[in-house]
């Protein structure tokens, strides 16, 4: 599964943490660490119970500098930029999802996010989307629900970014208005903020443009990216605020 286990570069980038420091807690056996082949590497879920006590026996400094270095990855979240490039590839669309329940669906999601590679913590994304579905139904009037978990940590993900699904028949998913829903995006946030430009972007391409439309009879994940973009660069020329033009 991806990110089980990392390499010593991927660790020092985890961990916030030099190579030199890194080794020296090796050699010293204060951190968990195998042998693979003539490669070390770390346990994630090892690794994060150990930074987890580590950090609880950190000063008040040593927190701080540690959240400081633990920020999520910066993006343009101006009216005028578009981020569906950025944060969308054609392997993270699964134009025949499967499932017939609101349940198998919430999986499938979460597994199609996980097999991104993106994901650090795919047990914690799952629960947390099935907490914020609990709370109240993320789906839209008009086939669209905007699936993510209610917390938004940097060290979540690698990096922020967006799943779509398109179930092959739509289902009923909570929608107020009663309808059913066929596309389900996932957004995987790192942060608050860039969480909430995206759940307005994605909900003005959805309402604004013939995006989902044109969705429903896309041929494969790559005619469906285009659509995307294309939607998204509609919105910001025809509704970003004016000052930001």
């Amino acid at each position: 599964m991806p990110h089980r286990i990392l390499t010593l570069s991927e660790a020092t980038e985890y961990l916030h943490l030099s190579e030199r420091d890194l080794l020296h807690l090796v050699k010293r056996h204060e951190i968990p660490f195998r042998h693979q082949g003539n490669e070390i590497v770390f346990p994630r879920m090892e690794v994060d119970r150990w930074a987890s006590h580590r950090l609880l026996g950190m000063s008040d400094e040593d927190v701080h500098a540690f959240h400081q270095q633990s920020t999520a990855k910066v993006h343009d979240l101006s009216a005028r930029h578009a981020l569906i490039p950025e944060l969308m590839k054609p392997g993270f669309i699964a134009p025949q999802l499967e499932g017939k329940t609101k349940s198998k669906v919430i999986h499938n999601m979460v597994d199609l996010a996980e097999q991104t590679g993106m994901v650090w913590d795919a047990e914690g994304l799952l629960e947390g989307v099935k907490e914020r579905e609990e709370l109240c139904s993320t789906a839209l009037s008009g086939q669209a629900a905007l699936l993510h978990p209610p917390h938004h940590e940097p060290y979540m993900f690698e990096d922020s970014f967006i799943c779509l699904g398109r179930s092959q028949q739509p289902i009923l998913f909570g929608a107020e208005d009663g309808s059913s829903t066929r596309f389900f995006f996932l957004i995987c946030s790192q942060e608050d903020r860039i969480h909430l430009h995206l759940l307005a972007r994605i909900s003005m391409i959805c309402y604004r443009s013939d995006a989902l439309e044109k969705l429903t009879d896309a041929e494969d994940e790559h005619e469906m990216l285009e659509i995307l973009i294309a939607a998204e660069e509609d919105v910001i020329t025809h509704h970003a605020p004016v000052n930001d033009r």
